[in-house]
């Protein structure tokens, strides 16, 4: 590593949502900070190359090239991995990993992470969450609950903006709000069936990251409406959903105190025998290969569950001959991706006399209410499930010649109903 080490106050590793909401608060505070990230920057407006695309104008129709789709088989699994927003994520023929069991690793390796591709559901945790372990006896207990972070909800909530309604609801809590989209008639009607046969399931709106009003913190942030364009992946010319693009990043910049690096993938953390704390990183270049040590009083490291996991393994040390604070030996096991499954759809014949204005960003939701107040299955937890109604077009592919063009040119509308499980009580998909 080079002998010149350059020193910070804080040294943060991973500008996605994490990182670069670490980096904010730190710069608020006037500190001086250094934020290391492994991919590309991605400057708000610059870098977002689709966002004004019309749908004539992909050269694809929106899907991806068959040669694209086999050098990304897990990534394009992912709604968003479209012709419109793959270049927000990795390769997997670049960073292949071995599945000895299915899992899908989804990754954004650029300034932002995947705060641009993300689905904005912003559901709070309640008691019932935290006290899950404790309750069950499966897994170690939180040593927090609800009460610790509430504050910490609003903060944040506040500062990103945060679509939703009053529910009332104890095992979703309420939070620092903005005005809600309304449900479209399928959502209402379904909600109204829900109540006259359940007591203790509810549908509500899905609580989202869009800006329905313009507070005067995202004024200074410069962002405006949410659109209703529902293309938040493309990254938003607007700033009408958070991500870390357009309001962490810039905020924490104009401070005067924040030093962006991108291409900077950390190789190990430093850990100082003597002072028993970690000291510094030590970083290679993505383009020069150059190797470079920075240091600093504090650490934080933000990369991600498993690159988080990578890199303490790599972190070794006399003190941590096995990783950087692995003295359990468990760092990189009992991983599990979050698993969104389970789909239902079907088809409602009503409402054919009603049309929709614009395309709202989320969806209605159904809170968790599975083993909330006692153990009613043979499974632990519970799960939570979005639904959407929306208006489709059916074809007729019937016939030959004559008879199947004529088939065609006569499409039939209806309403889609859709509904898609979450099972820790969150969506994320």
């Amino acid at each position: 590593m080079a002998e010149n080490k350059v020193k910070y106050d804080v040294i943060i590793i991973g500008a996605g949502m994490a990182g670069s909401f670490a980096a904010k608060e730190f710069c608020d505070a006037g500190i001086k900070t250094l934020l290391l990230e492994r991919g590309r920057d991605v400057q708000h407006n610059v870098d977002y190359p689709t966002t004004n695309m019309n749908p004539w104008e992909f050269k694809y129709k929106g899907d991806l090239p068959y040669a694209l789709k086999k050098e990304m088989p897990i990534q394009t699994k992912c709604y968003a991995c479209r012709e419109d927003a793959a270049h927000f994520f990795v390769k997997d023929t670049d960073h292949s990993y071995v599945q000895d069991k299915p899992f899908d690793w989804l990754r954004g390796y650029q300034v932002g992470g995947k705060s641009i591709m993300w689905a904005r559901q912003t559901q709070r945790w309640s008691d019932f969450d935290f006290e899950g372990p404790a309750r069950d006896g499966y897994a170690v207990d939180w040593p927090i609950r609800y009460k610790d972070l509430a504050p910490w909800y609003d903060k944040v909530e506040h500062f990103i903006g945060v679509s939703g309604n009053k529910d009332g609801l104890d095992m979703l809590p309420d939070g620092d709000f903005l005005k809600a989209w309304d449900l479209n008639c399928v959502e209402d009607h379904f909600k109204e069936k829900v109540n006259e046969n359940y007591k203790d399931r509810h549908v509500i709106y899905a609580r989202c990251a869009h800006l329905t009003e313009v507070r005067e913190i995202h004024k200074q942030q410069g962002r405006t409406l949410c659109q209703s364009r529902n293309l938040c992946q493309r990254g938003c010319p607007f700033g009408g959903y958070f991500n870390t693009n357009s309001t962490l990043i810039p905020w924490a910049k104009r401070s005067g105190h924040l030093t962006l690096r991108p291409h900077s993938v950390v190789e190990s953390i430093v850990f100082d025998e003597k002072l028993g704390k970690a000291t510094g990183v030590n970083v290679v270049d993505a383009n020069s290969k150059e190797s470079i040590s920075f240091e600093a009083k504090v650490i934080f490291v933000c990369g991600a569950t498993i690159n988080s996991n990578i890199l303490l393994l790599n972190s070794k040390s006399d003190r941590f001959p096995i990783g950087l604070g692995n003295d359990s030996g468990v760092l990189g096991k009992y991983v599990a991706f979050h698993n969104y499954n389970a789909r239902i759809s079907a088809k409602y014949e009503g409402f054919l006399d009603k049309v929709s204005e614009s395309r709202k960003p989320t969806s209605a939701y159904l809170p968790r209410f599975r083993n909330l107040r006692k153990q009613e299955t043979d499974f632990l937890r519970g799960y939570a499930a979005t639904f959407g109604g929306s208006r489709g077009t059916y074809g007729n592919s019937d016939g030959f010649g004559t008879d199947l063009l004529e088939n065609l040119m006569e499409t039939q509308i209806g309403r889609s109903l859709e509904c898609g499980l979450s099972n820790d009580g969150r969506d994320y998909s």
